[in-house]
C-alpha cells in the first residue's frame, strides 16, 4: 500500500510540476490547426521528458528512505553501527566525496545509493546483507555504492532517461500525426486517430526505450564492482560478496532505486535489466586482476 500510494503521489506532483512549466514556457501550443509544429513539439518533448527524471532525482533520496523505511544511523548505538559508518567514512574518503548518510532497513540482502548530489548521498544496506555477508564481504558492497556516488551515476541516469524520454514523447506524435493522416485521412488539425496512435507508441516505444537505459545501467555496475576493488586494493572482497550475493534471493527495491541497489537477478528479461549477471561481473573482476 505504501509503494502504490508513493507512486501515485510522485506522479500528480510530477504532472502539476510539468503543467505550470509548460504554461509558463508556452511549448504546449504544439497542436496546430496545420498538423504539429515540430520545433515546438521537441521543446515540449524535452521540457516532459528532463523533468520527469529530474524531478524523481531530486526527490530520490526522502523517498528512497521512505519507500523502504531505511533509518539514518545518526548516532552509532551498537558495534555494527559504529563499523558501518567508520567504514562508509573511510571509503568515501578513498573516492574523494563527502560522508553520505548511512542508513539500514529490513529486508532481504541488498544494498543502495541514491542521491541528487555526490556530496549529499545515502547509502544503505539492509539487515539480511548485514546478517549474511561477513565484514569484508560488506565492505566490498560498501564500496560498490560508493563507487556509483562518485562517478556521478545517478546524476548520468537521469540524463539518460531524460534523453529517452523526449525522443518517445516527440516520436509519439509524430508517427500519430501521419498514421492519422495516412491511415484516418484526417485533413485538417488530428483526429481521434492521433491520440488513439499516441496513446499506444507512448506505452510502446516506452518499452523499447527502458532496453537502452538498462544496457546503460549494466555498464555502469562494471565501473562500479571495479571502483570497489579499488578502493579495497583488490578485486577479492566484491568477488566474494558477489558469489555470496548469487546463491540468495535478493530484496526487492524501489524502481527509482532499482538501478542502484549491489543485484537484481536478471532472469529471462535479461534486455531490461540494471545488473549484468552475477558470473560476468565475477569474471570481469578477475580478468582486471
Amino acid at each position: 500500500m505504501k509503494r502504490i500510494f508513493l507512486f501515485l503521489a510522485t506522479n500528480i506532483a510530477v504532472l502539476a510540476v510539468m503543467s505550470i512549466v509548460l504554461s509558463l514556457l508556452g511549448v504546449n501550443r504544439f497542436l496546430t490547426g496545420s498538423g504539429l509544429n515540430l520545433p515546438m513539439l521537441l521543446v515540449f518533448s524535452a521540457v516532459v521528458g528532463f523533468t520527469v527524471s529530474i524531478f524523481s532525482l531530486l526527490i530520490s533520496k526522502p523517498m528512497a528512505k521512505w519507500s523502504t523505511g531505511a533509518q539514518v544511523i545518526a548516532a552509532p548505538s551498537n558495534s555494527t553501527e559504529l563499523w558501518l559508518v567508520d567504514t562508509v567514512q573511510k571509503l568515501a574518503d578513498r573516492a574523494g566525496i563527502r560522508m553520505p548518510e548511512v542508513a539500514v532497513y529490513e529486508g532481504e540482502p541488498n544494498a543502495f545509493a541514491t542521491g541528487a548530489f555526490k556530496n549529499s548521498a545515502l547509502v544503505a544496506v539492509s539487515t539480511g546483507l548485514l546478517q549474511g555477508m561477513t565484514r569484508d564481504e560488506v565492505e566490498a558492497v560498501l564500496g560498490h555504492e560508493i563507487a556509483h556516488i562518485a562517478n556521478g551515476d545517478m546524476v548520468t541516469m537521469t540524463l539518460v532517461q531524460g534523453v529517452v524520454n523526449t525522443f518517445v514523447f516527440f516520436l509519439a506524435r509524430v508517427i500519430g500525426s501521419i498514421v492519422d493522416r495516412a491511415v484516418f485521412k484526417s485533413e485538417r488539425g488530428n483526429g481521434p486517430g492521433y491520440f488513439i496512435t499516441v496513446l499506444v507508441l507512448q506505452v510502446v516505444l516506452g518499452v523499447l526505450a527502458q532496453i537502452i537505459v538498462a544496457w546503460f545501467s549494466r555498464h555502469r555496475e562494471f565501473r562500479a564492482d571495479a571502483g570497489s576493488a579499488r578502493y579495497l586494493g583488490s578485486p577479492t572482497p566484491m568477488v566474494n560478496a558477489l558469489r555470496r550475493l548469487g546463491g540468495v534471493e535478493p530484496g526487492p527495491l524501489p524502481e527509482a532505486i532499482k538501478a542502484f541497489g549491489i543485484t537484481d537477478k536478471a532472469g529471462f528479461m535479461a534486455l531490461f535489466s540494471t545488473h549484468p549477471p552475477i558470473e560476468v561481473r565475477i569474471a570481469a573482476l578477475q580478468s582486471a586482476r
